[in-house]
Protein backbone atom coordinates (compact mmCIF):
# COMPACT_ATOMS: atom_id res chain seq x y z
CA UNK A 1 0.00 0.00 0.00
CA UNK A 2 1.73 3.32 -1.00
CA UNK A 3 -0.11 5.32 1.91
CA UNK A 4 2.43 3.52 4.30
CA UNK A 5 5.63 4.94 3.18
CA UNK A 6 3.92 8.35 2.73
CA UNK A 7 2.03 8.64 6.33
CA UNK A 8 3.95 5.89 8.32
CA UNK A 9 7.37 6.98 7.93
CA UNK A 10 8.48 7.47 10.96
CA UNK A 11 7.36 3.77 12.06
CA UNK A 12 9.87 2.58 9.10
CA UNK A 13 12.60 5.06 10.23
CA UNK A 14 12.25 5.67 13.78
CA UNK A 15 15.49 7.55 14.03
CA UNK A 16 15.00 10.25 11.41
CA UNK A 17 14.41 13.39 12.60
CA UNK A 18 13.25 15.17 9.19
CA UNK A 19 11.90 13.52 6.15
CA UNK A 20 10.77 14.93 2.61
CA UNK A 21 8.38 12.71 0.51
CA UNK A 22 7.24 13.04 -2.90
CA UNK A 23 5.33 11.36 -5.60
CA UNK A 24 6.82 8.78 -8.04
CA UNK A 25 5.26 10.94 -10.98
CA UNK A 26 7.44 14.33 -9.63
CA UNK A 27 11.25 14.63 -9.59
CA UNK A 28 13.18 16.68 -7.03
CA UNK A 29 14.88 19.60 -8.60
CA UNK A 30 16.00 21.41 -5.18
CA UNK A 31 18.64 20.49 -2.81
CA UNK A 32 16.46 19.06 0.11
CA UNK A 33 17.95 21.64 2.85
CA UNK A 34 16.96 24.44 0.87
CA UNK A 35 13.15 22.77 0.92
CA UNK A 36 13.53 22.10 4.64
CA UNK A 37 14.85 25.98 5.15
CA UNK A 38 11.50 27.16 3.31
CA UNK A 39 8.89 25.53 4.18
CA UNK A 40 9.78 24.29 7.82
CA UNK A 41 12.83 26.73 9.61
CA UNK A 42 11.63 29.83 8.40
CA UNK A 43 7.91 29.31 8.71
CA UNK A 44 8.18 27.78 11.94
CA UNK A 45 6.42 24.84 11.17
CA UNK A 46 6.41 21.29 11.81
CA UNK A 47 4.39 20.12 8.45
CA UNK A 48 4.27 21.34 5.05
CA UNK A 49 2.05 19.88 2.12
CA UNK A 50 0.87 21.60 -0.93
CA UNK A 51 -2.61 22.72 -1.74
CA UNK A 52 -5.03 21.85 -4.30
CA UNK A 53 -3.67 23.62 -7.85
CA UNK A 54 -7.85 24.15 -8.52
CA UNK A 55 -10.41 22.68 -5.81
CA UNK A 56 -9.91 24.01 -2.06
CA UNK A 57 -13.72 21.84 -0.72
CA UNK A 58 -14.26 18.33 0.14
CA UNK A 59 -17.44 18.41 -1.32
CA UNK A 60 -15.67 19.55 -5.05
CA UNK A 61 -12.77 17.15 -4.49
CA UNK A 62 -15.47 14.26 -3.53
CA UNK A 63 -17.41 14.62 -6.61
CA UNK A 64 -14.14 15.26 -8.84
CA UNK A 65 -13.23 11.74 -7.65
CA UNK A 66 -16.13 10.01 -8.93
CA UNK A 67 -16.82 11.71 -12.08
CA UNK A 68 -13.24 10.95 -12.93
CA UNK A 69 -13.49 7.14 -11.28
CA UNK A 70 -11.01 7.29 -8.68
CA UNK A 71 -12.64 5.61 -6.41
CA UNK A 72 -16.02 3.71 -5.78
CA UNK A 73 -19.41 6.13 -5.98
CA UNK A 74 -21.05 4.60 -3.17
CA UNK A 75 -17.92 4.48 -0.86
CA UNK A 76 -17.23 8.04 -1.60
CA UNK A 77 -20.21 8.95 -0.43
CA UNK A 78 -20.14 7.48 2.33
CA UNK A 79 -17.10 8.52 3.80
CA UNK A 80 -18.83 12.36 3.15
CA UNK A 81 -21.72 11.72 4.69
CA UNK A 82 -19.76 10.34 7.75
CA UNK A 83 -17.91 13.04 7.75
CA UNK A 84 -20.96 15.42 7.10
CA UNK A 85 -22.33 13.91 10.83
CA UNK A 86 -19.06 14.53 12.69
CA UNK A 87 -18.88 18.46 11.50
CA UNK A 88 -17.69 18.70 7.78
CA UNK A 89 -19.46 21.55 6.28
CA UNK A 90 -18.89 23.28 2.66
CA UNK A 91 -16.13 26.54 2.59
CA UNK A 92 -17.97 29.58 3.71
CA UNK A 93 -16.06 32.86 5.23
CA UNK A 94 -16.95 31.73 8.34
CA UNK A 95 -14.52 28.45 8.67
CA UNK A 96 -11.98 31.27 8.59
CA UNK A 97 -8.76 30.81 9.78
CA UNK A 98 -9.51 28.22 11.95
CA UNK A 99 -10.02 25.01 9.50
CA UNK A 100 -9.57 26.57 6.18
CA UNK A 101 -9.53 29.44 3.92
CA UNK A 102 -9.79 29.93 -0.24
CA UNK A 103 -6.42 29.58 -1.67
CA UNK A 104 -5.29 32.89 -2.50
CA UNK A 105 -4.30 33.03 -6.17
CA UNK A 106 -0.71 33.12 -7.49
CA UNK A 107 0.45 36.61 -9.82
CA UNK A 108 3.34 35.73 -12.00
CA UNK A 109 5.72 38.99 -13.23
CA UNK A 110 8.26 38.05 -15.67
CA UNK A 111 11.83 40.29 -15.18
CA UNK A 112 15.11 39.28 -17.08
CA UNK A 113 13.50 35.57 -17.98
CA UNK A 114 12.72 34.96 -14.31
CA UNK A 115 8.99 34.94 -12.62
CA UNK A 116 8.61 36.44 -9.20
CA UNK A 117 5.55 35.12 -7.10
CA UNK A 118 3.17 37.89 -5.27
CA UNK A 119 1.44 36.61 -2.67
CA UNK A 120 -1.20 37.87 -0.98
CA UNK A 121 -2.07 36.66 2.48
CA UNK A 122 -3.99 38.33 4.84
CA UNK A 123 -3.31 35.78 7.71
CA UNK A 124 0.31 35.93 8.13
CA UNK A 125 0.85 32.98 5.58
CA UNK A 126 -1.74 30.84 8.05
CA UNK A 127 -4.79 30.64 5.16
CA UNK A 128 -5.84 26.70 5.21
CA UNK A 129 -7.65 24.86 2.60
CA UNK A 130 -9.47 21.70 3.07
CA UNK A 131 -8.08 19.80 0.03
CA UNK A 132 -4.63 19.38 -0.02
CA UNK A 133 -2.09 18.47 -3.58
CA UNK A 134 -1.31 15.74 -1.31
CA UNK A 135 2.24 14.91 -3.63
CA UNK A 136 4.66 16.51 -1.66
CA UNK A 137 4.98 16.49 2.49
CA UNK A 138 7.49 17.85 4.13
CA UNK A 139 7.82 17.36 8.30
CA UNK A 140 9.60 17.23 11.02
CA UNK A 141 9.02 13.80 12.87
CA UNK A 142 7.95 15.20 16.23
CA UNK A 143 4.96 13.58 18.26
CA UNK A 144 2.06 16.14 17.02
CA UNK A 145 3.16 14.94 13.59
CA UNK A 146 3.57 11.50 14.03
CA UNK A 147 -0.06 11.77 15.72
CA UNK A 148 -1.39 13.50 12.98
CA UNK A 149 -0.05 11.23 10.31
CA UNK A 150 -1.33 7.76 12.07
CA UNK A 151 -4.83 9.68 12.15
CA UNK A 152 -4.79 10.39 8.70
CA UNK A 153 -4.04 6.86 7.62
CA UNK A 154 -6.53 5.53 9.99
CA UNK A 155 -9.10 7.19 8.11
CA UNK A 156 -7.51 5.85 4.82
CA UNK A 157 -7.66 2.14 5.91
CA UNK A 158 -11.39 2.90 7.01
CA UNK A 159 -13.03 4.81 4.67
CA UNK A 160 -11.36 5.24 0.85
CA UNK A 161 -7.42 5.63 -0.17
CA UNK A 162 -8.37 9.26 -1.54
CA UNK A 163 -6.62 10.71 1.42
CA UNK A 164 -7.87 14.49 0.15
CA UNK A 165 -10.77 13.74 1.15
CA UNK A 166 -9.93 12.87 5.13
CA UNK A 167 -7.36 14.97 5.40
CA UNK A 168 -8.89 18.90 6.41
CA UNK A 169 -11.09 16.40 8.89
CA UNK A 170 -8.19 14.84 11.05
CA UNK A 171 -6.18 18.33 11.06
CA UNK A 172 -9.30 20.76 12.02
CA UNK A 173 -9.53 17.94 14.97
CA UNK A 174 -5.90 17.99 16.63
CA UNK A 175 -6.27 21.96 15.68
CA UNK A 176 -9.49 22.26 18.19
CA UNK A 177 -7.08 20.83 20.94
CA UNK A 178 -3.59 21.72 19.96
CA UNK A 179 -1.77 25.12 19.48
CA UNK A 180 -0.69 23.88 16.22
CA UNK A 181 -0.44 24.67 12.52
CA UNK A 182 -0.03 23.31 9.34
CA UNK A 183 1.94 25.32 6.45
CA UNK A 184 -0.38 24.59 3.11
CA UNK A 185 2.11 26.34 0.69
CA UNK A 186 0.91 27.51 -2.56
CA UNK A 187 1.06 24.92 -5.89
CA UNK A 188 2.82 27.13 -7.79
CA UNK A 189 5.44 26.93 -4.72
CA UNK A 190 5.64 23.03 -5.36
CA UNK A 191 6.43 23.28 -8.83
CA UNK A 192 9.34 25.50 -8.53
CA UNK A 193 11.03 22.30 -6.35
CA UNK A 194 9.77 19.44 -8.00
CA UNK A 195 8.91 18.47 -11.81
CA UNK A 196 6.24 16.74 -13.60
CA UNK A 197 7.36 13.17 -14.35
CA UNK A 198 5.36 10.04 -15.32
CA UNK A 199 4.98 6.39 -13.36
CA UNK A 200 7.26 3.63 -14.08
CA UNK A 201 4.19 1.70 -15.22
CA UNK A 202 2.53 4.40 -17.52
CA UNK A 203 6.22 4.88 -19.17
CA UNK A 204 6.57 0.70 -19.43
CA UNK A 205 2.89 0.70 -20.74
CA UNK A 206 4.00 3.41 -23.39
CA UNK A 207 6.68 1.40 -24.53
CA UNK A 208 5.32 -1.30 -25.03
CA UNK A 209 2.45 0.38 -27.37
CA UNK A 210 5.47 1.66 -29.66
CA UNK A 211 6.97 -1.32 -29.90
CA UNK A 212 3.86 -3.08 -31.49
CA UNK A 213 2.74 -0.46 -33.91
CA UNK A 214 3.72 -1.56 -37.13
CA UNK A 215 3.69 0.91 -39.86
CA UNK A 216 2.19 0.34 -43.68
CA UNK A 217 4.30 -0.93 -46.25
CA UNK A 218 5.82 1.17 -48.59
CA UNK A 219 3.54 1.94 -52.11
CA UNK A 220 4.29 0.08 -54.94
CA UNK A 221 5.81 1.80 -57.99
CA UNK A 222 2.99 2.75 -60.96
CA UNK A 223 2.16 0.47 -63.58
CA UNK A 224 3.83 0.85 -67.34
CA UNK A 225 1.45 2.75 -69.57
CA UNK A 226 -0.52 0.47 -71.84
CA UNK A 227 -0.22 0.32 -75.75
CA UNK A 228 -3.24 -1.25 -77.30
CA UNK A 229 -2.30 -2.93 -81.01
CA UNK A 230 -4.82 -5.60 -82.58
CA UNK A 231 -7.66 -5.33 -79.53
CA UNK A 232 -4.30 -6.88 -77.09
CA UNK A 233 -3.03 -4.56 -74.29
CA UNK A 234 0.83 -4.98 -74.34
CA UNK A 235 2.87 -2.70 -71.96
CA UNK A 236 5.59 -1.30 -73.16
CA UNK A 237 8.69 0.47 -71.08
CA UNK A 238 8.66 4.30 -71.96
CA UNK A 239 10.80 5.02 -74.97
CA UNK A 240 14.13 6.63 -74.21
CA UNK A 241 15.11 10.27 -76.17
CA UNK A 242 17.39 9.41 -79.45
CA UNK A 243 21.02 10.67 -78.96
CA UNK A 244 21.31 13.70 -81.75
CA UNK A 245 24.72 13.32 -83.09
CA UNK A 246 26.45 16.40 -84.13
CA UNK A 247 27.50 16.95 -88.33
CA UNK A 248 30.38 16.45 -88.31
CA UNK A 249 30.05 12.54 -86.84
CA UNK A 250 27.29 11.86 -89.78
CA UNK A 251 29.93 12.38 -92.57
CA UNK A 252 32.71 10.85 -90.72
CA UNK A 253 29.96 7.98 -90.21
CA UNK A 254 29.04 8.07 -93.84
CA UNK A 255 33.23 8.02 -95.29
CA UNK A 256 34.11 5.01 -92.95
CA UNK A 257 31.39 3.16 -94.44
CA UNK A 258 32.19 3.48 -97.77
CA UNK A 259 36.09 2.95 -97.54
CA UNK A 260 34.96 -0.95 -95.79
CA UNK A 261 32.18 -1.25 -98.45
CA UNK A 262 35.34 -1.16 -101.22
CA UNK A 263 37.86 -2.85 -99.88
CA UNK A 264 35.19 -5.78 -99.53
CA UNK A 265 34.56 -5.45 -102.71
CA UNK A 266 38.17 -5.70 -104.42
CA UNK A 267 38.28 -9.03 -102.31
CA UNK A 268 35.69 -9.95 -104.13
CA UNK A 269 36.69 -9.42 -107.84
CA UNK A 270 40.08 -11.14 -107.06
Amino acid sequence: MGQVPKLLLHRLFPNVRFSLWIDGKLQLVVDPYQILERFLWRQNATFAISRHYTRFDVFEEAEANKAGGKYDNASIDYQIDFYKKEGLTPYSASKLPITSGRPMPCVYECVFGMCLQLKINFFFNRVFADVPEGCVIIREHIPITNLFTCLWFNEIDRFTSRDQLSFSTVRDKIMAKVNWTINMFLDCERRNIVVQAYHRDLLEQRTRLAGSISHPPSRPPPPLPLVRNNNLAVRTPAKKNPIRRGRGDKKSGARRHRKVAAGNRDHILV
